[in-house]
């Protein structure tokens, strides 16, 4: 376990989360009308199931993959959609307690959906080595070999989840 510990360093945090929920949560809450909340957190944090995986078993396989580029975050958010559609009735307890309550539709679902899967791309795109999100093309325009740029990802989730926290 300590190697595992030792292994990860500033920049494999991203997959963890709760990085992720302050910007979702933010955006989520400005565009309130137009987005089906759940679905936009869950899709701001599902592309990071995979390395997670990857972290916590130490799997042999690369951290990010697939699901970390448009394509396959394309499927994985209409993957969501279909599923959010069928249980998002199951929210609405949890969405009344924080006075959230809101009408959805097949269309908000799908727009936050695919919205919060690149939301996430692009956010972990910046600073992640590995991720080429517009495969089959071999580069990555956003990603930035400073430290600095990392410093402010990390530092602009945590001014989101503040923000959200004043709207």
């Amino acid at each position: 376990m300590e190697n595992l510990l030792l292994k990860v360093n500033l920049q494999s945090f991203m997959p963890l989360t709760p990085f992720h929920l302050g910007p979702a949560l933010l955006l989520g809450l400005i565009f309130f009308s137009f987005l089906d909340f759940p679905t936009f957190l869950v899709a701001n944090v599902i592309v990071d199931f995979k390395p997670i995986l990857v972290m916590f078993l130490d799997l042999n396989y690369p951290l990010h993959g697939f699901f970390h580029l448009f394509l396959g975050g394309t499927l994985v958010a209409l993957l969501l959609a279909f599923v959010m559609n069928k249980i998002r009735g199951k929210f609405s307890t949890l969405l009344r307690f924080f006075k959230l309550e809101q009408k959805s539709s097949f269309r908000s679902i799908l727009l936050a959906s695919l919205s919060g899967v690149y939301v996430h791309i692009l956010l972990d795109s910046r600073m992640h080595t590995d991720i080429r999100p517009f495969y089959p093309l071999d580069f990555n325009p956003f990603l930035s070999s400073s430290t600095l740029p990392r410093l402010w990802v990390h530092m602009l989730c945590v001014w989101c989840f503040m923000g959200a926290a004043v709207v």
